[in-house]
């Protein structure tokens, strides 16, 4: 049975947050959040992470990150550059803006060979995450003949921030837990006893109950999946080209959907009821770090590991 790999996307800048938000220390000890995910992946049965990193960022990410690894795990690097495109097509001048998750994990292509799982760098997720994570993915690589796919859902209601507004997918499941849609929402806040987004800047808003589930780009993939990737591309770009040339996305939750529909995987959506905790603004700074001390406190993490 392979052990399976913890691709971790840490080339995007907190544009909200400000700086380098991969590598801010969280803890005395100077762990950030990505140490803590990367604890958890490992106990959890992880063998490999693959970091996906910008070239600018190499030197300071492998002196701080990198060298937190534990020795028993392998460590790759790839590189997200904004110019990384198939043959044949050239960056639109002025487009600064990476190509998104998807092609962020394409990027990771060569060090794939075994199922894996996909986070953000700047998320916690909690230890429960990365258990039925790892469970999923070593006791399941086809389901009826589909590949299988997981997600990781959360409630709503422990993903939400009290110093602005976030952006989550909204999940539709079936009664066996498959995942029908994920609908994103680019604009969610947090009220006394659930939470409302809006689509017009505020003119109107929607009631959205704490325990529905949402993604936090916590998911599961058989390698397959990097060859359509590949293959789906060349026509996103098409596309963004002309649509929206300097801020345009591929992102994984589309590329995963048109394969459900298409009849070549399923995902399993696999319920945490673990606390969320990210650094979106830099006022959440001080929440992270003290819902990380009382987890050290609780005994879930050593003082320094």
């Amino acid at each position: 049975m392979k052990k399976p790999t913890l691709v971790i996307l840490a080339a995007g800048m907190g544009s909200r947050y400000g700086g380098l938000k991969q590598m801010d220390p969280m803890d005395p000890q100077g762990h950030a959040i990505i140490d803590f995910s990367i604890y958890d992946a490992k106990r959890a049965g992880f063998g490999k992470v693959v970091f996906v990193i910008k070239k600018a960022i190499e030197k300071d990410f492998k002196e701080t990150v990198g060298a937190r690894v534990p020795d028993d795990m392998e460590v790759c690097y790839a590189y997200q550059e904004v110019d990384s495109l198939p043959e044949g097509y050239k960056l639109p001048e002025g487009r600064i803006k990476p190509w998104g998750t998807a092609h962020a994990v394409l990027c990771a292509k060569p060090f794939i060979n075994e199922p894996f799982a996909v986070i953000n760098a700047d998320d916690y997720y909690g230890v429960n995450g990365y258990k039925i994570m790892a469970d999923f993915l070593m006791n399941h690589e086809n389901k009826n003949g589909k590949a299988a796919f997981a997600m990781v859902g959360y409630h709503l209601g422990n993903t939400v921030t009290d110093n602005g507004y976030v952006s989550r997918g909204i999940c539709e499941v079936d009664e066996n837990h498959q995942l029908l849609s994920i609908t994103e929402r680019t604009h969610i806040e947090k009220r006394e006893d659930h939470a409302e987004y809006t689509e017009d800047d505020g003119a109107t808003w929607t009631s959205l109950p704490f325990d529905k589930l949402v993604s936090m780009n916590f998911f599961g993939f058989q390698p397959m999946i990097m060859d359509e990737l590949e293959k789906g591309f060349p026509a996103f770009l098409d596309k963004a080209l002309i649509e929206n040339p300097m801020k345009g996305e591929y992102f994984i939750p589309s590329v995963a959907s048109n394969l459900l529909h298409q009849g070549k995987a399923s995902m399993d959506v696999l319920v945490s009821k673990d606390q969320w905790y990210g650094v979106t603004y830099s006022e959440d700074k001080q929440n992270v770090m003290d819902a990380l001390q009382t987890l050290k406190d609780q005994g879930i993490y050593p003082e320094d590991f």
